[in-house]
């Protein structure tokens, strides 16, 4: 059939999050809150004529029809015509959606049994309409979340719970301004943003911002953070087989195997934090500078054997 889908969108976060909607080949779908669309969003963020999706046997394309808080791909607020690949993310109001290859199940749907799938799944979660945006980073990894929220000038706290570890950062219209991991304020708010970049397992969750009082706000841009993020994030995977688990003990052999006085001040700092604290966790910690800076002092202390694993 030439409007067999081949692709569907998949709702990863949001009210209708766990819902599929095939797309069909060669039709024109209008997303909004009006109850006469193809696709009903029915949230407050969501204008009653809000995009429209078109799909040939070719392309398939997006465009904003006039909404009061946008369109969003990739994180990018679209004007005109943008157009879709497997794998982009859309935000509509608060629901994140994928774009995704389709399955047999969902290719089989027609769109009005797609409906009726998404308001089931909408009305099973409205115990926590307090909480409307929420999803796993392994669907969508935490600098493209970070990205839309920012884009699209969203204010709350991001909670993110990751490996029995529970972060937050805090954003007021975009702008982080604050972040803590387990309620530790003695790690920066730049080292914990940067730390959270890392971690590809675990929920998130956006509530309702509540103001916080902090000693020091952030003020590098949330682009400028994100960028950060994502360069030390690479460079820490180039060289993590090089070191323990966060876990292992660290300790200084004796005798040294060279001269402290050969050490430049950044790396005799993570040899005394060794000394002190005697694991690699604490010792990224207790380090002043970035995860990524004190990775990098560990590895060349250990390849000269002034720090060993026991």
């Amino acid at each position: 059939m030439s409007d067999r889908p081949r692709f569907a969108l998949r709702f990863i976060s949001g009210k209708y999050q766990g819902g599929e909607f095939p797309l069909r080949m060669n039709r024109e779908i209008i997303i909004g809150r009006s109850s006469d669309l193809d696709m009903v969003l029915v949230e407050d963020m969501v204008s009653r004529r809000h995009a429209k999706i078109t799909t040939t046997d070719a392309d398939i394309l997006i465009q904003d029809v006039g909404s009061t808080n946008g369109t969003f791909v990739n994180g990018e607020k679209i004007s005109g015509r943008a157009r879709l690949a497997e794998g982009d993310r859309i935000l509509v109001g608060t629901s994140i959606i994928k774009v995704v290859a389709v399955d047999a199940q969902t290719a089989n749907q027609s769109e009005a049994e797609a409906r009726r799938r998404l308001e089931a799944g909408a009305a099973r979660q409205s115990s926590s309409a307090g909480r409307p945006m929420s999803g796993v980073i392994e669907e969508i990894p935490l600098p493209d979340l970070l990205q839309l929220l920012s884009t699209s000038r969203k204010s709350g706290v991001l909670t993110i719970v990751s490996t029995g570890q529970v972060g937050k950062i805090y954003l007021r219209k975009g702008q982080l301004y604050f972040a803590a991991i387990n309620d530790d304020f003695a790690l920066s708010p730049q080292k914990a943003i940067y730390r959270m970049l890392t971690w590809a397992t675990g929920t998130f969750e956006l509530e309702p911002l509540v103001e916080m009082q902090v000693m020091e706000e952030i003020q590098e841009s949330t682009e400028a953070l994100l960028m950060e993020g994502v360069r030390q994030l690479d460079e820490i995977r180039n060289i993590a087989h090089h070191l323990p688990p966060p876990g292992s003990p660290l300790a200084v052999p004796t005798p040294l195997a060279g001269r402290l006085r050969d050490l430049t001040p950044s790396e005799l700092d993570t040899f005394q934090l060794v000394l002190d604290h005697g694991q690699l966790q604490k010792v990224l910690d207790h380090f002043p500078g970035s995860d990524l800076d004190c990775a990098q002092n560990l590895v060349a202390l250990m390849k000269r054997e002034f720090v060993v694993v026991p």
